[in-house]
């Protein structure tokens, strides 16, 4: 099985095994499928997520699309009984290879659960011929964390609103969220606008990047929406005669928040080698957090004595986290000579120390990382800063550091630029200049 992490140039490519599992009130219990598509046609797929849900008390916009997510797959047969669902978020295709099939006979349907790996995420759902419903289940934000989910094949349009733009929005777009509240943050857009009205981009913020982002431009409203697993995102906005956007955002079905944009290609956030920082006071970087066997690992330990480190805070749940954990991988392979430690720091947003642990396993497994992985906690930031008190807080997952080999911090880079985003070329030569740094001083 060939595996890859979020890169623009792979994909994950997967092969699904298809099996049939026997339903009486879970699924359980294998046997194989006796029939070539076992009822899911081959092709294109439109999907809708249901995010309706929160209400803010007084609408500040008149919302036109009421929360409803789209998305497409694709499903692909490698042989005839067997294939892969390839997620489509503008130029990213991710594939899914955890698929499982039964039947509930309570209301004699058949069913499909699509297990997005490593989120613990999945999606239980109905189908017949060219229809899929069920729902999209989040666990770890709760056992009744559910959103309303449909698929129908054979569509191929993410948003089907047919009016002819009223602009081009493409360019750079200096944005504000959470407008609503007493702290906005800011962000930079970035968008491409085709003839037809279809738009690509992201939004770039100081702890990370919204990932690939597709819609389209409707008349006066601007659409766009991502589905990776993990994230569940949509973004409406009207474009005002101002020049300006101004709209809605939602989080699955638990965050909502307002957003204003203007052009600006000027507009900077600040510099992710600037937001954390080592206190005054402190000299060096430490800490005592145990493995997944429960010992207690520090930089003080053999392994990791006189030899420059690079320490990743992040956790397995943080789809940024994992885009950087593949570039991490995939450096330390492609440069077998550079001679460094990475040790990771999970902070999990499972409160069970247990199902933490065992979600930090399954992503060495799954990803096959070679590197140390400790389990420090929840992803509470104001909890994870005390437990790193020679920072000045923790505000993003991820965060890097760059240490010495004496355990001087050199450098901290907060968030990341992945590859969506037209800062990723140079944070990759950024990163490899501050390796160098660590390595050769």
């Amino acid at each position: 099985m060939l595996k890859s992490i979020f890169r623009r140039e792979d994909s994950f490519i997967y092969v699904v095994s298809m099996v049939l599992l026997t339903v009486v009130s879970s699924l359980s219990g294998c046997i194989e499928t006796p029939n070539k598509f076992s009822g899911i046609p081959p092709g294109m797929w439109r999907a809708t997520l249901n995010l309706a849900g929160q209400d803010l008390g007084q609408e500040a916009f008149d919302e036109k699309n009421n929360g409803m997510l789209p998305f497409n797959f694709e499903v692909i047969y490698d042989t005839a009984d067997s294939f892969h669902i390839e997620l489509v978020n503008g130029e990213e295709r991710l594939l899914v290879d955890e698929i499982y099939f039964g039947r509930d006979r309570s209301i004699s349907k058949d069913t499909i659960r699509i297990v997005f790996p490593v989120y613990g995420s999945y999606i239980i759902a109905r189908y017949e011929e060219d229809a899929i419903e069920g729902d999209y289940y989040v666990p770890v934000r709760g056992q009744d964390y559910k959103i309303p989910f449909r698929a129908r094949h054979g569509k191929t349009e993410r948003f089907t609103m047919i009016d002819p733009p009223v602009t081009d929005i493409s360019g750079e777009w200096a944005s504000q969220f959470e407008v609503q509240s007493p702290n906005p943050y800011p962000a930079i857009g970035k968008f491409v606008q085709e003839e037809n009205g279809r738009v690509t981009g992201t939004f770039r913020t100081e702890t990370g990047d919204y990932r690939y982002l597709e819609g389209k431009m409707s008349g006066d409203r601007l659409y766009l929406s991502v589905f990776d697993g993990a994230h569940a995102f949509i973004f409406e906005a009207k474009y005002f005669d101002d020049g300006t956007l101004s709209g809605v955002f939602r989080s699955g079905n638990h965050h909502k928040t307002y957003w204003t944009a203007s052009r600006d290609s000027t507009f900077e956030l600040k510099s992710p080698y600037e937001l954390t920082y080592l206190k005054e006071g402190y000299e060096t970087f430490e800490f005592a957090f145990p493995n997944l066997d429960g010992e207690i690992v520090t930089l003080s330990d053999p392994q990791y004595v006189g030899k420059p480190k690079i320490i990743q805070i992040f956790g397995t749940w943080c789809p940024n986290c994992r885009e950087e954990t593949g570039f991490l991988m995939d450096y330390r392979k492609n440069n077998p000579d550079k001679d460094f430690e990475i040790i990771a720091l999970a902070f999990e947003r499972n409160t069970s120390k247990e199902k933490a642990i065992s979600a930090i396993r399954r992503y060495i497994d799954y990803f096959d990382i070679d590197y140390e992985i400790l389990y420090a906690g929840t992803n509470d930031k104001a909890a994870a800063s005390e437990k790193l008190p020679m920072l000045n807080r923790i505000i993003s997952y991820p965060t890097l550091l760059f240490l010495d080999r004496e355990n001087r911090v050199v450098k901290i880079h907060t968030g990341y630029n992945g590859t969506a985003t037209d800062k990723y070329d140079a944070f990759v030569k950024e990163f490899e200049r501050d390796l160098d740094a660590i390595i050769n001083g």
